[in-house]
């Protein structure tokens, strides 16, 4: 394992992962993958998914694959070493190496970079944050019926209000845009507002809702869900509505089919073999996903209804510390812990690891390495079916073993056997 300090990579231990013309990836037996442990626990969750992923390929494949990681520095580890929040190093980095990981990050007080999280998304062009949603048996949850909850979040990354277009009240900026829109357009709006511009285009939209549908298509989920507020927001959230079903007939014809026409064509019963295509304005899908969380599948979603659908499902089924995450652009990931640094349990050995863990599942299944990432799983949940867990998990479960962070850990990686 070695650290990436500038541009050049040290491919001693491995060869680089290629992107296809058809934006697929092809994947070496011993692929250089780039990892930035991240800040506060960042570093111990970090050591506990590395342990559990190494572990999980050297089973399934018995020494024929390997992963040959390379550090790369990014966040206050970044700060300390060069100077710099987000080193271009670093995203060099990871575009040579297609693939990353990394633990949470905490953009240092003036270290210029709004959210370095945002940046890396933006700068890399990572345009749809994956976020699934399953149940593991034996974990508390708020709700009566966890077990129905298997969704898949695929959220715009690069627009909506998160593309950081704004101003702050009383700024020249906002003070001249307020008039432009007063004289132009007629736009009632009061002198002390902040302002703030909301961009989706039928470009990110379309490019998002294929990679949604292609999901449902080669993971076998029956139903692709638009979930917008295009009632109030006719020519934002609702033309993301559009544009997606645009999409879905324009590329998918034969393999989707819309709900209006299972209602007119089959009676309500969607035929086999065809994904259906439906919507759901935002708020309505927060009920649908407490009340009828089986009736849906994948959703796609523009940035801000996806970051508050993504936590909101993430609650019903154990809660941010079980939530894994990726961001993907055309043939680019970098998986990630969904949850904060949590500085305070920096260096206590205590929180739960299984976010990145999952998260690190999620990368064998996108690098093809499916049996690997089944015995991630299926570690992870005999570990906590023997309620052998970390104490956000033992505080909820009567009888549990509660142990440390590099406990669970090993816990996870002892019921690996395939």
């Amino acid at each position: 394992m070695s650290r990436i300090s500038g541009v050049k990579l040290n491919m001693s231990k491995g060869e680089l992962i290629t992107i296809n013309p058809d934006n697929t990836v092809r994947v070496p037996d011993n692929p250089v993958i780039s990892f930035i442990e991240g800040d506060g626990i960042g570093p111990e969750i970090w050591r506990a998914a590395k342990m559990v992923l190494d572990h999980a390929v050297s089973a399934a494949y018995r020494g024929e694959r390997i992963i040959a990681w390379q550090e790369a520095l990014a966040g206050e580890k970044a700060f300390k070493e060069t100077g710099q929040v987000l080193p271009e190093a670093t995203v060099d980095a990871i575009r040579k190496t297609v693939v990353a990981i990394k633990g949470p990050l905490t953009t240092p007080v003036g270290g210029g970079i709004r959210s370095l999280n945002v940046a890396l998304r933006q700068i890399l062009d990572l345009y749809a944050c994956v976020r699934p949603a399953k149940y593991i048996p034996g974990v508390p949850s708020p709700v009566r019926e966890p077990e129905k909850v298997n969704m898949v979040i695929f959220r715009e990354n690069t627009e909506d209000v998160y593309a950081g277009v704004e101003w702050h009240a009383g700024s020249p900026e906002a003070l001249r845009l307020i008039e432009f829109l007063r004289e132009s357009f007629g736009a009632k709006i009061r002198e002390d507002s902040g302002i703030g511009i909301k961009p989706i285009s039928e470009t990110c939209t379309k490019r998002l809702v294929r990679k949604a549908i292609l999901y449902a298509i080669d993971i076998g989920y029956p139903v692709v869900t638009l979930v917008h507020k295009g009632n109030i927001m006719k020519f934002t959230e609702g033309a993301f509505r559009s544009w997606g079903y645009e999409l879905a007939h324009d590329e998918f014809k034969g393999r989707v089919i819309t709900e209006d026409e299972v209602w007119e064509h089959h009676g309500g019963k969607r035929p086999g073999g065809l994904v259906m295509i439906n919507d759901r304005i935002a708020d309505a899908m927060f009920q649908h996903a407490l009340l009828r969380p089986d009736e849906y599948g994948v959703l796609a979603t523009p940035n801000l209804n996806g970051d508050y659908l993504s936590d909101a499902l993430a609650a019903q089924v154990g809660g941010l510390g079980l939530a894994p995450g990726a961001n993907i652009g055309d043939g680019y990931a970098l998986f990630e812990a969904t949850h904060g640094s949590a500085p305070k349990y920096a260096g206590q050995d205590k929180v739960n690891p299984s976010s990145l863990i999952l998260s690190g599942k999620m990368m064998l299944d996108y690098l093809g390495w499916r049996e690997a990432a089944v015995l991630v799983e299926r570690g992870l949940e005999r570990a906590i079916a023997k309620k052998i867990v970390t104490y956000d998990l033992a505080r909820q479960m009567a009888g549990a073993k509660e142990v440390s962070l590099s406990a669970f850990a090993e816990e996870v990686v002892n019921n690996l056997a395939r």
